[in-house]
């Protein structure tokens, strides 16, 4: 880990600007710590199905299904994926969205002309579909397509991935190695940086994840950890999180794997928004402040009981 803390050192004292110098990315100083400024960003942790709230959520925040703009990006399933519509076609029937354009390149310099950015110059949304997240990376990582996504957020628009389309949406690009997910830290280490700062896994507890982002987050104090499962999002807007679906969502937070941070038993009471571990978890439902690093909480509905049941 500790070429790894040299690496985050670097990256949490000179952001993206020296990785923007010789890229068409537009680096502006942030008024967010980890959220977008504009737009929306919605986060699934793989294998979404038919989760309606979820689907539900991104028609609305790309305009409605006669209205938005959508683009869906294949590169993560690799070079088939270019022909194969199938994953557009179901993001089509979850949606009802009748605008759908399938956007893929495996070549960088087309990734970085104008004529391939097309598309987005008036989507109101964009989805990434799962795969391997290098791919991704390797495509479009600070290209004129990559600004191009960003301008998508900078006019109010959604910006959504599952998987691989998770992962890729941080900052840091956890199991981003082309020899396999099995490896945290690789030969890919940038993802597209929509959410600041972060780090983030998917398909959490039914691949026994859970514990894998402690130590990364324990080396950068200033990243975010996010643990998706399966068939669950999270909504990004600004700096504050929800979480969609049926399933729960991990937070890695420095403070409260130094165990500083707010504790599960307060007076001999639970208090279901802290924990005593390296992580916690939050469900469909429940916010979390970026910026401040806490759980909102929701006041208590009335007559609801505080003992065991």
């Amino acid at each position: 880990m500790k070429k790894l803390s040299i690496f985050l050192l670097a990256l949490t004292a000179f952001g993206y600007s020296a990785f923007a110098q010789s890229s068409p990315i537009t680096v502006k100083k942030s008024d967010t710590r980890h959220g977008p400024e504009k737009g929306s960003l919605l986060i699934i942790g793989g294998n979404v199905g038919s989760q309606r709230d979820i689907w539900e959520k991104f028609t609305e925040l790309a305009g409605g299904k006669d209205k938005a703009v959508l683009v869906v990006v294949t590169t993560a399933s690799g070079d088939s994926a270019a022909y194969d519509k199938k994953g557009v076609e179901e993001v089509k029937r979850q949606t009802g969205i009748k605008n759908v354009t399938l956007f893929h390149t495996s070549d960088f310099k087309e990734a970085n002309s104008e004529k391939f950015i097309a598309p987005l110059k008036n989507a109101t949304a964009v989805y990434f579909e799962g795969g391997r997240q290098w791919r991704i990376a390797d495509s479009y990582l600070n290209t004129l397509t990559h600004q191009a996504f960003i301008d998508v957020l900078n006019r109010g628009g959604v910006i959504a991935g599952s998987s691989a389309g998770a992962s890729i949406i941080g900052s840091f690009l956890w199991r981003g190695d082309t020899k396999g997910a099995q490896v945290l830290v690789g030969d890919h280490t940038q993802g597209l940086g929509f959410l600041k700062y972060s780090a983030i896994d998917q398909h959490l507890l039914v691949r026994n994840r859970q514990f894998d982002l402690v130590d990364f987050i324990r080396n950068a104090p200033d990243f975010i950890g996010i643990g998706l499962n399966e068939a669950t999002a999270i909504l990004v807007q600004r700096d504050t999180l929800q979480v969609l679906g049926h399933s729960f969502v991990a937070i890695y937070d420095y403070n409260t794997i130094i165990n500083s941070g707010e504790k599960h038993v307060v007076n001999n009471r639970e208090d279901f928004t802290a924990s005593n571990g390296p992580f916690f978890f939050l469900g469909a439902g429940q916010k979390y402040d970026l910026a401040k690093r806490q759980v909102i909480k929701e006041p208590r509905k009335p007559g609801k009981a505080d003992d065991d049941q």
